[in-house]
């Protein structure tokens, strides 16, 4: 009897980062990606079937955050089960037998474009187009037969849509990493997710009242029970004036000492929520 393989959506098309990352974290063969347009479609697609996994960039060392994102998790119900780190390397591809100086039009998502654009300005005969997908710039480049364009995509994207790559490595700052989290409704939890015992990471967000010294009472407890902070992300809250949300990314040795950390805070805070108890990557 063949394996059921573990369904997890993405946003963007076949091919794409997130679907390179699923597969990588997952393993390739073991894993059906279903890709969404957008991040609401699919957490959409997560709460309305909990059988499903998701992965969703929420930061990379070059253009920070995903603010949006963050959002969207803590008004879900959906939890953090692990975590995945990829270097972003992009590669630029078009149909069999081109080459560089036959091209006249590259396209790809803008931050793409952005990210090799010492690369692309060497090279003026390429015209940069914006897409809204890097990915989707090489299939519809390989669907469509298109002479004389290229894409900026990774090199797992260029590969299936049968593209030749004219050359590797062509992001301006090789120090491109994106990363990803794996998020799942609660049920599934206890079926994929780490055992407890290799647990060693946290992802929370709380509010706090408007006092002096609030956040950092906070802090400090935290530092008291050995919770490094390995992120702080603060957000205004919309509609009270110059509160802010904070999200918090621990990580630690002791599980028993994250708990004790966590009940100690929360009479400190308001709102406070667990996104997801997880292993570090």
């Amino acid at each position: 009897m063949t394996e059921q393989k573990l369904k997890v959506t993405i946003q963007g098309v076949e091919g794409c980062f997130h679907d390179a990352a699923a597969r990588e974290y997952f393993g390739s063969t073991n894993v059906e990606t279903l890709p969404f347009d957008t991040f609401h479609d699919m957490f959409d697609a997560l709460e309305g079937d909990a059988s499903l996994v998701g992965i969703m960039a929420i930061e990379n060392t070059i253009a920070g955050s995903l603010l949006q994102n963050h959002e969207m998790l803590r008004q879900s119900n959906l939890r953090i089960i692990g975590e995945h780190t990829m270097r972003i390397s992009h590669v630029l591809a078009a149909l069999p037998g081109q080459d560089i100086n036959s091209l006249s039009e590259v396209n790809s998502h803008p931050m793409a474009l952005m990210q090799c654009e010492q690369y692309l300005r060497r090279h003026p005969n390429l015209k940069m187009i914006e897409h809204y997908d890097t990915a989707g710039s090489a299939k519809e480049i390989a669907e469509n037969r298109l002479t004389g364009h290229a894409a900026v995509c990774g090199e797992y994207a260029a590969r299936l849509y049968g593209l030749d790559i004219l050359e590797s490595g062509i992001e301006t700052n090789r120090r491109n990493f994106t990363r990803f989290l794996i998020i799942a409704n609660p049920l599934l939890v206890t079926e994929i997710g780490p055992a407890e015992s290799e647990i060693n990471k946290a992802s929370i967000v709380f509010t706090l009242p408007h006092t002096n010294g609030a956040l950092s009472k906070v802090l400090t407890i935290l530092s008291f029970y050995d919770m490094n902070l390995s992120k702080i992300q603060s957000m205004p809250i919309i509609g009270r004036e110059w509160e802010y949300r904070f999200y918090v990314d621990l990580t630690f040795r002791s599980i028993v000492r994250y708990h004790q950390a966590i009940d100690a805070v929360r009479p400190l805070t308001n709102e406070l929520m667990i996104l997801g108890e997880y292993k570090e990557y």
